[in-house]
């Protein structure tokens, strides 16, 4: 039986792990105060959390659950193919994937927090 092969913040990511930790979105910050320390219904979640070749804005390990912020950068045809096919091969590692534009965090926290609770245990 061959051991499993690790897939979750492979070294060779940590310095941009780091980098992005220190450099979080105005967006980022902001819902990071929300789910930072167990918050959300004890949830502990994770910021700049790598699986494979992707890093995540936010990861619950015991929910398996990623929570990504979308910008500007988020809006073009070729980013919107890129995030398809991460979130495709997110699925098939057993991730769930929520997905928020920016924006959102701002003028809908509750509810963006709200959707997020409500997909714990599922």
């Amino acid at each position: 039986m061959r051991p499993a092969r690790r897939i979750h913040n492979l070294p060779h990511q940590a310095a941009r792990r780091r980098e992005l930790r220190a450099q979080l979105t105005p967006a980022e910050a902001r819902l990071w105060i929300e789910l930072k320390g167990g918050k959300l219904q004890g949830r502990k979640f994770r910021r700049q959390h790598s699986i494979g070749a992707w890093i995540l804005d936010f990861y619950c390990p015991q929910e398996k659950l990623a929570v990504e912020l979308d910008g500007a950068a988020h809006d073009s045809t070729q980013a919107e193919l890129r995030d398809t096919r991460r979130d495709a091969w997110l699925r098939a590692q057993g991730v769930r994937v929520l997905r928020y534009e920016n924006r959102l965090v701002f003028e809908e926290l509750e509810a963006v927090l709200e959707e997020i609770a409500a997909n714990f245990g599922g």
